[in-house]
């Protein structure tokens, strides 16, 4: 401090100095004072900023607050009657088997307790779950070359759950942002977000924390870098004096990420003790090795997959997270995969000719009633309706009203009938065609024609049932019987034959 009022003092009296002095000495005096109050970045802190430089790291901190990392309740944990011996014995067996520091310390014992003692159900959800998303994680963690227990950090970030959201928009089983998914080679599109599909995502995440660990050199500070952001690690890294041991920067991290480490060191020690913790596994509806995957040929609908195969709806949509409209395009540029139960899969493959045939005709049938596929970083014009409010209009695109200010420049709420605004959608209505829809004409039952009446049997179809009445067409029985496209075992259809 007293280096600062004495230049204070220096440049107060400059003034009648310059009368005494010349031009000369003047700047001398100043140079020498100047150069006594310069001041250095911190080495090692600049060292990482320059090698973040090289990539794309410097975007907004993404900490959020989730179901594993949360403050209020750790620190309501009771740990007084549990004994260390134990517990530190464990995480010790672990640590000497892991490329990670797996501290154990007061922090992470509170964690331990809470995921072992109050959320006993909810690990055992996890455990089912990693039947189905652990293999997966694995091959791909394996061909990176990473550590095998960065599985665990997905329980961190989402739950195991593909279509996590958090409050500041991170999306998906390894919570990515908009920004640094697309950096890192997921695409969101009007159809599709593959933040929530479970391989790409995966793909994604072993590139980035790939990249982070070359540039830290240590798995906590790029645990910790994942979680808040490089720029918040490198900002704790100046502020503790240059040290890179992440318990030594803890304290200058964001709240979350102070929490982020200890929390995936007890997600490591309950999963890998779950047993001798008394948490057994539970049923999934996901397995792993019994699914298989195919690339799409044609666009399909989860409604049209279903009746053909017949597979609930339920079962087809936690295998297919990334379809946001329940839509399955298909594009040149980025092709797209169905994955089914291995039950499933052989049905739609042996008739898959036949399905896509089927399937081209309802989908040319309601294309006016699909949303246009675009992809999320392209703008659109919106040209503002009666009644329409700003609230109303950022709701109907997944956005911010916040955003929709700053993209049009906006100073308040107030909007006028007529007014366009530019968009960057993260999600589509339904395209509405500007001039009326043609109804459509129903066909009549055929003149001297006779009346049967069918019954319909379990894994039928209109276009079955269509087939064993020459000159009749599914999309005749649905007019006959003012019926859509499903129909239920026992259900009775009227047909006219020739």
């Amino acid at each position: 401090m007293y280096k600062f009022l004495s230049l204070f003092a220096f440049l107060f009296s400059f003034t009648s100095m310059a009368q005494q002095e010349s031009v000369e000495d003047t700047k001398t005096n100043l140079g020498e004072v100047l150069k006594e109050f310069s001041f250095e970045d911190d080495p090692i802190a600049s060292t990482f900023d320059s090698l973040l430089a090289l990539r794309y790291f410097k975007l907004p901190a993404e900490a959020d607050t989730n179901v594993f990392v949360n403050d209020s309740a750790v620190n309501s944990v009771d740990v007084s009657d549990v004994s260390d011996s134990i517990l530190s014995f464990r995480m010790g067996q672990l640590n000497e088997e892991s490329p990670f520091d797996l501290t154990y310390n007061p922090t992470v014992k509170k964690y331990i307790v809470l995921y072992s003692q109050r959320r006993k159900e909810q690990m055992s959800r996890m455990l089912g779950l990693a039947e189905y998303y652990f293999p997966l994680f694995e091959s791909t963690l394996d061909k990176y070359d990473l550590p095998l227990e960065l599985k665990y950090l997905a329980i961190v970030e989402s739950a195991l759950n593909p279509k996590a959201r958090s409050r500041v928009g991170a999306k998906g089983l390894w919570q990515f942002m908009y920004a640094t998914g697309r950096v890192n080679g997921l695409a969101v599109s009007s159809y599709v977000d593959e933040r929530c599909d479970p391989i790409k995502s995966t793909e994604a995440a072993c590139k980035f924390l790939s990249q982070l660990y070359r540039i830290f050199g240590d798995w906590n500070l790029a645990l910790a870098a994942y979680n808040s952001g490089p720029g918040n690690v490198n900002k704790a890294i100046r502020r503790s004096g240059g040290k890179t041991d992440y318990w030594a920067i803890r304290s200058f991290l964001p709240r979350e990420t102070a929490s982020y480490v200890p929390a995936f060191i007890a997600v490591n020690y309950t999963m890998a003790f779950a047993h001798e913790l008394g948490i057994e596994p539970k049923p999934s509806l996901l397995s792993y090795y019994e699914t298989d995957t195919v690339l799409v040929k044609q666009t399909l609908t989860f409604d049209q997959i279903q009746r053909f195969v017949d597979i609930d709806s339920e079962t087809l949509e936690a295998y297919n997270p990334s379809y946001k409209y329940k839509i399955i395009p298909k594009l040149k540029k980025r092709p797209y995969y169905l994955v089914l139960p291995k039950e499933y899969m052989g049905v739609f493959v042996s008739n898959e000719d036949s399905i896509y045939s089927r399937a081209q005709k309802e989908v040319d049938e309601k294309k006016a009633e699909l949303p246009a596929y675009t992809e999320m970083d392209e703008k659109i014009r919106h040209k503002v309706r009666s009644g329409e409010t700003l609230g109303g209009i950022a709701q109907k695109y997944g956005v911010r009203v916040s955003d929709i200010k700053r993209w049009n420049g906006l100073r308040s709420d107030r909007i006028k009938q007529g007014q366009r605004l530019t968009i960057f959608p993260r999600k589509l209505p339904k395209s509405t065609a500007t001039t009326k829809k043609k109804p459509t004409k129903k066909t009549p039952p055929p003149s001297n024609s006779k009346t049967v009446t069918y019954t319909v049997r379990s894994g039928d179809t209109l276009y079955d049932i269509a087939k064993l009445y020459p000159g009749i067409s599914a999309e005749n029985i649905r007019d006959w019987n003012q019926i859509g496209s499903s129909i239920k075992p026992g259900m009775k259809l009227v047909i006219h034959t020739q």
